[in-house]
């Protein structure tokens, strides 16, 4: 089981694309290679193949570090299912996972973000956990982003060790960004996506 995350920059003409186009490929390398499991395409849409429990948590870090540039946002469809062909492009390959992130792209009205699996029962939950989580998310400071994106990325140290990896001031500021950014409930809803993702296979 893959997930297919299809999205695109909100906004994007907005602020040089020099700036944040660095930090997208950065954090889409992460988790993978260029173009077979990522590709950005028309200037501000990308796509990536993930395994499917970890597809989640990825999604917010690339919301994070867009985010992290005031007018900025990002739009994104995640996809659950078998992938029947892999091309040497992942724009090319194709498979369940793909019409999944496609058609729930194409869905996506005002909603940031989005799932398509192929289970009817789990779409309903997260689509009504998403339109909460959103509330929150999409109003993140840049200030709040860069943060999340940290401990995201760094699940391992401390509010201390985070303070003194981004040149923050103290902890108490740290723990301030994360609590109005709505940390912990994120945490505890991507453990809650992945415990059900585990449920299904």
């Amino acid at each position: 089981m893959k997930a297919v995350i299809t999205g695109d920059i909100i906004n994007s003409r907005k602020v040089a694309s020099a700036l944040w186009l660095e930090d997208l490929k950065a954090v889409l390398n992460a988790y993978g290679s260029e173009p077979k499991d990522w590709e950005i395409y028309r200037g501000d849409s990308f796509q990536m193949v993930v395994e499917a429990i970890d597809a989640l948590e990825i999604a917010f870090v690339i919301k994070a570090t867009i985010k992290q540039y005031k007018e900025l946002d990002v739009r994104m469809a995640i996809g659950l299912g078998t992938i029947d062909y892999i091309a040497d492009k992942v724009t090319e390959s194709n498979g369940a996972a793909f019409i999944n992130s496609g058609e729930c792209f194409e869905d996506l009205k005002k909603q940031t973000l989005g799932i398509q699996t192929p289970w009817e029962e789990f779409n309903k939950s997260f689509a009504i956990i998403f339109s909460f989580v959103l509330m929150v998310a999409d109003n993140w400071t840049s200030t709040s982003a860069e943060i999340l994106k940290k401990a995201l990325e760094n699940p391992e140290i401390n509010q201390n060790q985070l303070a003194t990896a981004l040149n923050r001031k103290s902890q108490s500021s740290i723990s301030a960004s994360l609590k109005r950014a709505g940390y912990e409930e994120l945490k505890n809803m991507i453990a809650f996506y992945k415990q059900e993702i585990k449920k299904q296979w």
